[in-house]
């Protein structure tokens, strides 16, 4: 339930008054801390008025736990793990349907992982945190709770203390942007933001974000609050909540030292911050402001060339996969496709290929936007779209340059789409990304773009979609229950499910931050363009048509992959259910 949702309840309700409310909002808006709990701090709003809230926004019935026996049948259907970690248990059973006291009846992540795991459709009601974590520990025992306060002290939050010690080895390479020098609000920000507390505080962000080897950083304003979060193995997580009166000052601070015009909050922005840890390991921070309704979002991407992951045997590719990847890129011309939403891996695996085809008798070019690493022996431009520089004009440009092989950050357009295939048809090789879901209907994608179909089987040797997945942690994994029907739900077949299988989830534990999970794998799916799959392409065939060829052709999809890492121990279940689609 939102600020706005509450306070109106809270209102009519006569908790509080009108005229309180703005000085609640006030209050609320200088500490970054919700009404909500300031009213609990303040004792005056408590667990059985909040649970009768709920119950009357949402429609759904509130129970008192303490008056209801659960039989232990019921309790066995929910692991104790789920239970935790959305704060429900399961109280009866009819039928099909099984009834789910929740704290938060607004949670579908959690209403939908239930009917998933339990099979079962799912009924609401609604208790307080506190009566379901008593329930939890008498039905689960005390060991849930101790699980329980485990994750809650896991380490998603800045140590503050361990951070301080460190930040005599971190030297932050900074240039100030010209700046108004006749604006005094201008003035005013400038010098807060170079207020010891708001430097040391980004600071902290920022070595935070690389200890955790986060891979973004997130800093988001708010109307009443003000957060930043960490991508981590490819999820945002809430890692701090500073007073919302920082906020100016805090983002001042990350575009002084990105070297961005701190006076203008009306445009999109892009920079970079170097930092050095010690004395020999540098950072790059590449930096994105965009103004948004209260203030200016700065979202950070952590570019650690040493965390780069070039080694094509170790990215995730079953064996003959890699073996099709291979052969397509040493061939010597034509045109390599990866495919995949924005975060998948595609740079990664392009910049695997280049590394592998990197030699000393060989002229490479690449055109990205932007450039994320610097590879030696590579030539890279960065696209410029201002100044007429797109990925077009660069490509026009590599054809004068005697090159090799070419590499196009992205085929956005025909224009672009036709150049590389002309430079794939006329001895060059040629790698680029589309987005599109899945290896065939890049095809579609390729021929609706205006491209025909028949230079699309002259110039494409393969095509490779792929996602990345979570890593189940290695150090507090543990073997679950899953029954074999689940697994056949997700498209395992009845033959790859060995006697004595084992899925694995992870529990949390210090090394993965709680969260179960430990880095990322990629699921890949290889279409090498074969002799069958051109002369259906030529005869017009849909990609769900092209997509059944190709897996009879030995094609393994996404899905497929994915569900032999689950089988091997690799990822979970709920990580294949996330990052792929099931095979029609």
């Amino acid at each position: 339930m939102n600020n706005r949702q509450l306070t109106g309840m809270l209102v009519k309700r006569g908790i509080i008054s009108l005229p309180e409310l703005k000085s609640l909002e006030e209050l609320s808006f200088e500490s970054g801390e919700s009404i909500k709990d300031i009213l609990f701090k303040e004792n005056r709003l408590n667990e059985n008025q909040l649970v009768d809230i709920l119950s009357e926004q949402y429609n759904v019935p509130r129970i008192d736990l303490s008056e209801i026996e659960i039989q232990p049948e019921v309790i066995a259907l929910l692991n104790a793990q789920i239970a935790l970690r959305y704060n429900v248990i399961p109280i009866s059973r009819i039928g099909n349907v099984l009834t789910v006291a929740m704290s938060d009846p607004s949670n579908m992540n959690a209403q939908d992982d239930i009917k998933f795991l339990t099979d079962y459709s799912i009924e609401i009601v609604v208790a307080s945190s506190s009566d379901i974590d008593a329930a939890i520990e008498k039905y689960y025992g005390a060991k849930a709770l101790q699980e329980q306060e485990s994750k809650k002290h896991a380490d998603l939050t800045l140590d503050m203390e361990a951070l301080i010690k460190e930040m005599d080895n971190v030297e932050i390479r900074e240039v100030n942007p010209d700046f108004d020098e006749g604006s005094s609000s201008l003035e005013e920000t400038l010098k807060d933001s170079e207020e010891a507390p708001v430097v040391r505080l980004v600071h902290m962000i920022l070595l935070d974000a690389i200890k955790k080897k986060a891979s973004d950083i997130h800093v988001e304003p708010y109307e009443v609050g003000f957060r930043v979060r960490f991508r981590m193995d490819g999820v945002l997580y809430d890692v701090l909540h500073p007073p919302r009166k920082m906020m100016d000052a805090i983002i001042a601070r990350f575009k002084v030292m990105a070297n961005l015009d701190i006076a203008e909050k009306r445009v999109p922005q892009d920079g970079r911050i170097k930092i050095k840890l010690g004395k020999n390991e540098d950072m790059d921070f590449r930096v994105s402001v965009c103004p948004v309704i209260f203030g200016e979002k700065v979202v950070l991407r952590l570019l650690d060339k040493s965390n780069l992951q070039l080694d094509m045997t170790k990215l995730g590719f079953f064996p003959d996969q890699l073996e099709i990847f291979k052969e397509a890129i040493y061939k010597p011309y034509g045109m390599m496709l990866v495919t995949g939403p924005t975060g998948s891996g595609k740079t990664t695996t392009l910049y695997s290929a280049l590394s592998d085809l990197n030699k000393d008798d060989v002229n490479i070019s690449t055109a990205e936007d932007p450039v994320e690493y610097n590879l030696e022996g590579i030539n890279q431009v960065a696209i410029h779209e201002q100044v007429g520089l797109n990925f077009a004009a660069a490509l026009r440009s590599f054809l004068r340059q005697d090159p090799d092989i070419i590499m196009v950050g992205e085929i956005r357009d025909y224009e672009t789409g036709e150049i590389a295939v002309k430079a794939a048809l006329t001895g060059h090789m040629v790698l680029s990304t589309l987005h599109t879901n899945d290896a065939p209907s890049t095809v579609t994608r390729l021929i609706n773009m205006g491209i025909e179909s028949f230079l699309v089987t002259s110039s494409v040797n393969c095509i490779m979609a792929q996602r990345l997945g979570r890593k189940v942690c290695y150090n507090c994994k543990e073997p679950i229950d899953v029954p074999k029907s689940e697994l056949l739900k997700l498209g395992i077949k009845e033959e790859q499910i060995k006697d004595g299988y084992q899925i694995y989830q992870g529990k949390g534990c210090e090394i993965c931050n709680g969260t179960g999970y430990k880095g990322r794998i990629a699921f890949y799916e290889v279409m090498k363009m074969t002799d069958p799959l051109k002369e259906a392409i030529l005869n017009g065939s849909s990609s769900m048509e092209l997509k059944a060829l190709a897996i009879q052709l030995g094609m393994k999809t996404m899905r497929m992959s994915a569900n032999l890492r689950l089988l091997e121990g690799v990822t979970s279940i709920a990580e294949v259910l996330r990052n792929t689609a099931p095979d029609e």
